[in-house]
């Protein structure tokens, strides 16, 4: 579900000139599925027939049908408005400078986050190699594809670090890697390289690789340090070389895990896989780390995006004490 399809299999020539585009600038594949969603839903909404149809005029009244009529949150008309703007102005050369529109006014919600009681009574109920991969998302502050795409060579087992390549916005970046994972992570490695060795003499042992690196390096596909560290039970057709290998396993599938832990808790709260990503970052703040830290760590180009865990930690951990416990 993360390996972009090919062009072909796109309904209609227009979107595939557009997705076509899309992939010429870089973008990443989750970028590409969030914008072609949202374009698509806008040419439903105006009934255009044509691309000479489509205009920036017409942006201004879809946002706002999102805003007064489905209620949406001020981010998801914000990803909305970055879909619709990229796809005039960059793709069809259209000005979109005096674009205006009735903005949402419905806030986003603060994050659920555990307590490090709550994340380990879930992460206990969870059978590996799901356990690690949960416990990555929780110990490093990994979004779940973050963690399911992880490769070996990923690992810096000496330095106690990670790198996760191409995270949100198709960037690289390092974070913790928890030294109490040390000896899983090792027996994880050698659990890969045992069913990659089997791979490798069943005459396959490819696996996916970026076009650019894939080009310069070809051998590396069959190389053990871009094996997933958690791979899938069975092999499976790559969509765009119609090779067979071995990819990661799916995100639902650990979703399922996580929420079959939950129910196994006496937890009420509406958490999640990425209640583990936040509850780290709460966490982090809440023993003193700085904010530009923890901001590097997950990954968020603006600053305003991690001061919402400020907001998490409360004003129970700055020594506020209420009057009726005096």
């Amino acid at each position: 579900m993360d390996i972009p399809k090919p062009l072909n299999s796109t309904s209609s020539q227009f979107l595939q000139k557009f997705t076509a585009f899309i992939r010429v600038r870089g973008l990443s594949y989750a970028t590409e599925k969030t914008y072609l969603h949202w374009v698509k839903r806008f040419i439903l909404f105006n009934q255009y027939r044509s691309m000479e149809e489509i205009s920036t005029n017409d942006i201004a009244s879809f946002l706002e049908h999102l805003t007064l009529k489905l209620d949406v949150t001020v981010n998801t008309q914000k990803t909305a408005l970055n879909a619709l703007v990229f796809l005039c102005r960059e793709y069809l050369q259209q000005d979109t400078a005096q674009l205006k529109f009735k903005r949402s006014k419905k806030p986003s919600k603060l994050p659920t986050v555990f307590t490090h009681q709550e994340a380990t009574e879930v992460i206990n109920h969870i059978p590996y190699p799901f356990k690690l991969a949960t416990q990555l998302m929780y110990g490093s502050g990994l979004r779940l594809n973050e963690a399911l795409r992880l490769r070996v060579e990923d690992i810096d087992l000496e330095n106690s670090a990670l790198t996760v390549r191409s995270g949100k916005g198709d960037k690289d970046r390092q974070s913790l890697l928890p030294r109490s994972l040390h000896d899983a992570l090792k027996a994880q490695i050698k659990k890969v390289q045992l069913l990659h060795n089997e791979d490798l003499r069943n005459g396959f042992g490819d696996v996916y690789m970026p076009n650019a690196i894939a080009r310069k390096y070809p051998a590396r596909s069959k190389s053990l340090g871009w094996q997933y560290l958690f791979p899938a039970n069975k092999l499976s057709i790559d969509p765009r070389s119609d090779r067979k290998m071995r990819h990661h396993v799916m995100d639902r599938t650990l979703q399922g895990y996580v929420r079959k832990a939950l129910l196994q808790t006496s937890i009420v709260k509406k958490a999640g896989c990425h209640t583990f990503r936040h509850s780290f970052a709460t966490l982090l703040l809440e023993a003193g780390t700085d904010l530009r830290n923890i901001q590097e760590l997950l990954g968020h180009t603006d600053i305003k995006t991690t001061q919402i865990y400020t907001h998490v930690a409360g004003v129970h951990h700055s020594g506020v004490i209420s009057p009726l416990d005096r």
